[in-house]
Formats: C-alpha cells, sequence, structure tokens
C-alpha cells in the first residue's frame, strides 16, 4: 500500500493547537489514517478498535491491522464489545476528546458517544456520500459499474452515514481495478484528507455540508453466496462482479465437480453469441477461458481450484485440460 503524504499545513493556517483525539478502527482500511494521527502535531489519547478474532487455520485470537499498530505507537487501546453501556460511555469521557476520528470501525456510535468529544466525531468513509453508504461501498461502486468513487469526511450523526459532509476526495475507478486495489487506494487518500482538513475544520474554516436526498444508494454487507456468478447475466456486469469481488469473495463458479474461482476476468465481445448457452465454454488459449454470458462473451484470465494457489490461465492449462463445449454452472 502506498504511504500516505505527512501533515502539513497549507499557507494561510496558523499551526494548530494540539488535539486530544480518540481514533476508532478495525481493518487494513483504517491504518494509514491512525499512521496520520500518530505523524501529526497532535495527541492520540485513545484507540479503540474490535475485540480480537479467531482467524488463521489454528483459529487463534488476532489482534486488528489498528491494534497492531496501537501496539507498535504504544497507545492506549480500548476494545469494547459495544458503546453503548455505561462504562463504554465513562472511559470515553476519562480520555477527554477534543474529537473522535472514525474509520471502519464496525460499531455503531450511540448519541451519547458522537456528543463525547469537543469537536464531535468525524468518519473516514470509503464513497462519494450519498452515494453509497453502508458497509461495503468500495465493491458496491465497482460492481456497478461506477467511473469513479472517494473517499469522504463526515461528520457523524446517529442515521447511517447520513452526516454531513466536510470534505472529499475523488479517484476514478479504471478497467483494471480491482475491490482490492481499490480499497489501497482510498486508505491512503483517507489519510491524507484527514492530513489536509482536519485542523482547517475544526479552526471553523471548513463547513460540513448536509448530503443531498437525491443520489442514494446503500451498500449491503459483502456475502459468499453472491459471489456465485449467473451466467445469463451480460459479460460486461459478470466482469464488474468478478473485479468488486478480488481479493473477497472471489467470483465463482462450478466446473465438473470442483469450484472454480475466478479472480479476473474481462470482455472479450460485447454481444452476439446468442444461440450458445450462458456457462458454455466457447474457446480456450493461453489468453483465456472465452465463457458466452446472457450478452457477449467474458475471457476468464485468472483462475484458481480448491487447494491451489490463482493463477493465469496460461498456466491453470499446464496442469488441467477444460475444452469448448463444456459447461459452467
Amino acid at each position: 500500500m502506498k504511504k500516505p503524504h505527512g501533515w502539513r499545513l497549507s499557507a494561510d493556517q496558523l499551526q494548530p493547537t494540539p488535539l486530544r483525539i480518540v481514533y476508532a478502527g478495525t481493518p487494513e482500511f483504517a491504518v494509514p489514517a491512525l499512521q496520520a494521527l500518530i505523524d501529526s502535531p497532535h495527541t492520540v489519547v485513545a484507540v479503540y478498535t474490535q475485540p480480537d478474532r479467531p482467524a488463521g487455520r489454528g483459529r487463534q485470537l488476532t489482534a486488528s491491522p489498528v491494534k497492531q499498530l496501537a501496539l507498535e505507537a504504544g497507545l492506549p487501546i480500548e476494545q469494547p464489545a459495544k458503546l453503548s453501556t455505561a462504562d463504554a460511555q465513562e472511559q470515553l469521557q476519562a480520555f477527554a476528546p477534543d474529537v473522535m476520528v472514525v474509520a471502519a470501525y464496525g460499531l455503531l456510535l450511540p448519541a451519547s458517544i458522537l456528543s463525547t468529544p469537543r469537536y464531535g466525531c468525524l468518519n473516514l468513509h470509503a464513497s462519494l456520500l450519498p452515494r453509497w453508504r453502508g458497509a461495503a461501498p468500495i465493491q458496491r461502486a465497482i460492481e456497478a459499474g461506477d467511473s469513479q468513487t472517494g473517499v469522504c469526511l463526515m461528520q457523524m450523526t446517529p442515521g447511517l452515514d447520513e452526516g454531513p459532509v466536510v470534505s472529499a476526495m475523488q479517484t476514478p475507478i479504471s478497467d483494471t481495478d480491482t475491490g482490492g486495489s481499490v480499497h489501497d487506494r482510498l486508505a491512503v487518500l483517507a489519510a491524507e484528507l484527514l492530513a489536509r482538513d482536519l485542523d482547517a475544520w475544526v479552526a471553523g474554516q471548513l463547513v460540513a455540508v448536509p448530503q443531498s436526498d437525491q443520489g442514494v444508494a446503500y451498500a449491503r454487507k459483502l456475502t459468499t453466496d453472491e459471489a456465485w456468478i449467473d451466467w445469463s447475466e451480460p459479460a460486461q456486469a459478470i466482469a464488474w462482479q468478478v473485479r468488486a469481488f478480488n481479493p473477497w469473495p472471489v467470483a465463482r463458479c462450478r466446473w465438473s465437480e470442483a469450484i472454480l474461482r475466478v479472480w479476473n476476468a474481462e470482455v472479450v465481445n460485447a454481444a452476439g453469441h446468442a444461440e450458445t448457452a450462458p456457462g458454455q465454454v466457447v474457446a480456450v488459449s493461453r489468453d483465456g477461458i472465452d465463457v458466452a454470458t446472457g450478452d457477449g462473451l467474458l475471457r476468464l484470465t485468472q483462475v484458481q481450484l480448491p487447494g491451489r494457489r490463482a493463477q493465469p490461465v496460461s498456466q491453470f492449462l499446464q496442469g488441467q485440460a477444460i475444452h469448448a463445449g463444456e459447461q459452467l454452472g
């Protein structure tokens, strides 16, 4: 992941008064923004993150990426299961935060928490609000074929991602972007946005603008069930699905008795082959496996069988035989 630019002030900003900041985040997406705060003139008085979860084949309790960085930096760490208890609220009050910065934390913040910091709570959200409120904005933007996305610095309210927006940064979504590549880019942009605008917002130089009621879309949480490819869909829609679900939950289909995971694919013919059943393999070459869809051909370029690594089709074909005319389920 690219390292974000450091904390910096514009020419018209004075040296800010150091703030007492509580940071709340859990996954890798939230790490660059925490690092930006650690590198800033401000003081991170506490880091809130989700409780340790079982992970890996051994299912051992594992600290979140945010907790790992907080431990390295020697920061106080809080991991409440929920924030609605009196104890959790009293603990936050004890930190006497000027502001609370939230990024992909994973817990709802009740009104009592939102009102505790002197300047309230700010959320770094990975979409261009009001489009894609909710849990999976990065993947849903790619899945829908959006040409751009971004990150917003939003003043938090009790509603789900409904608060007024302080500022935003945009980035295009290319034809080769995946959920993973856009995730990494937005994580860096979130840190840069925070470094650019937090001091100005606290100083009253930026105004939070209410979100429009038009263009609202909800990014529901990803599930493994929706990773199955429906070959009756257009090739372009499936290509978006494949890219959106890389690296998780990874689009998949059935090939004979095996589950074939599709990591990358591209549209090679936007229309035609109407006489070919969706899911039928039309051609196989080192460039990929061409499959008929409800509209056009989709070329699978990187695939994976159970127990194997993801491979370019050119390598996959060295150990597997798949032929034109076979049907993918």
